[in-house]
């Protein structure tokens, strides 16, 4: 099925089951593996793997979670972009989207309680060539993109929150 098709037949589907069309997102589980570094898995065997810059006691050995986020705000932009195109007839060329963020370790480190410990700022750019497109039309398809991603979303608006901890004190013998 061609992902037109795929986009019409899921839309349809919505359409006339609305009630199917919330639910809930399947979990990342993160396990600390040693010193700062993270595996992440998902029900459908994801995983991935994080750790932290050597200045603040990692390895370095895989990416960090700040730049997991600015890669999932990438290729969500990227998927985006593809979707809307696909479903307007638009033959996409060249598609490339850079993110990158404004930070302040001070605020992930507690050293100033005024500094978010979270990026200050976020920067999407975008390079998308489309034959026999105008720049206004490729303007209104990176916008369309940006409105529905669902990581630019999370980013821009204040998504609640809900914490749950388990556990207590881990009993140990000498």
């Amino acid at each position: 099925m061609s992902i037109p098709e795929a986009l019409a037949s899921a839309t349809r589907y919505l359409s006339e089951h609305p009630e199917e069309a919330r639910y809930r997102d399947s979990y990342a589980r993160a396990t600390i593996e040693g010193g700062l570094a993270v595996r992440v898995e998902g029900p459908g065997g994801e995983s991935l793997r994080s750790d932290m810059p050597k200045g603040i006691g990692g390895a370095a050995s895989d990416p960090s979670p700040g730049w997991l986020m600015r890669a999932a705000t990438a290729s969500c932009v990227a998927t985006l972009l593809a979707i809307r195109a696909a479903a307007l007839g638009i033959e996409l060329g060249t598609v490339e989207v850079d993110v990158d963020s404004e930070s302040d370790d001070r605020g992930i480190l507690g050293i100033d309680q005024s500094i978010p410990a979270g990026p200050l700022s976020m920067r999407i750019g975008v390079r998308i060539e489309a034959r026999g497109r105008n720049r206004a039309e490729l303007d209104e398809l990176t916008g369309w993109a940006l409105d529905h991603c669902p990581v630019v979303d999370a980013i821009r608006r204040a998504v609640p929150v809900e914490v749950e901890v388990e556990g207590g004190v881990e009993a140990r013998t000498p």
